[in-house]
């Protein structure tokens, strides 16, 4: 059984639309980045921020002490807003970060830890004293290790739901089903570890930025998305022909179980 060896990579080259930016709090190039709130998920380089102001108090003794205070409350107005980024993140068609957080007391614990936690990579000092902060986590690693260990359907798979598009929205765990609605490939098909270091799949918007991407090897699979399906419209319909070229292919291959899998969206 080749597995150690493999450096093969699915490639999925899907040409649906869908309402996202490609700018945000960063420029975000031919990135994958979708606004929501004050907060963006970029799925191209599997990163959640969010923005947040602060104002100087008034009482503040001198603007030393007026200017830190601001950058506290920005601080603390970016992790509000990340917070509520992140329970708004797709896991799925269905599913948001939030169902979960509402379920558990203790997955809405992890979820806050890792907000609070959430790295400073931009702070803005404003002429009138005020400051802007802008926040980020990862999607992967410690979110996706509280999302993949609670998905319902992990290790065993599902059917796509009826619903059909032709418009594509990222998710943390979609599924690729044939034309039958029998899936191909999602949590189901891969490994946790993999799973939680790189996310079940990557995003791109541009096909010669996709191929200098990590995942890519030098001959992936190209196959081309028909349709989406899912309440969320996540779930990705590709050919019965080439879900059993994937499944053929697969059988002696490990590209799935190690998440090698690129979605690319125009």
């Amino acid at each position: 059984m080749l597995r150690k060896s493999l450096s093969l990579l699915l490639f999925i080259s899907l040409a649906l639309s869908f309402g996202i930016s490609s700018a945000g709090l960063f420029d975000g190039g031919d990135q994958v980045v979708e606004t929501m709130g004050t907060g963006e998920v970029n799925w191209s380089a599997n990163v959640i921020r969010s923005v947040g102001s602060g104002a100087p108090s008034p009482d503040a003794p001198n603007v030393a002490v007026a200017r830190l205070g601001a950058e506290r409350a920005a601080k603390l107005d970016a992790m509000r807003n990340l917070l509520e980024t992140v329970k708004g993140v797709h896991i799925d068609s269905q599913t948001t970060v939030v169902n979960f957080t509402t379920q558990s007391d203790s997955i809405n614990s992890r979820v806050e830890g890792i907000v609070k936690g959430a790295r400073v990579v931009k702070t803005k000092y404003l002429s009138d004293g005020g400051v802007e902060v802008i926040i980020e986590v990862p999607i992967t690693g410690g979110l996706a290790d509280s999302v993949y260990g609670n998905i319902p359907t992990l290790g065993a798979q599902a059917q796509a739901l009826p619903r059909e598009g032709t418009g594509v929205r990222p998710a943390m765990s979609p599924k690729i089903v044939d034309e039958d609605g029998k899936e191909v490939y999602g949590s189901a098909f891969v490994s946790r570890e993999f799973a939680i270091k790189q996310g079940i799949v990557g995003y791109a918007k541009d096909v010669n930025a996709a191929k200098q991407n990590e995942r890519v090897t030098a001959n992936p699979i190209v196959v081309k998305g028909l349709k989406t399906t899912g309440s969320g419209g996540s779930d990705i319909v590709i050919s019965n022909a080439d879900a059993a070229g994937l499944r053929d292919v697969s059988k002696n291959l490990s590209f799935l179980e190690q998440t090698r899998v690129l979605v690319i969206v125009d």
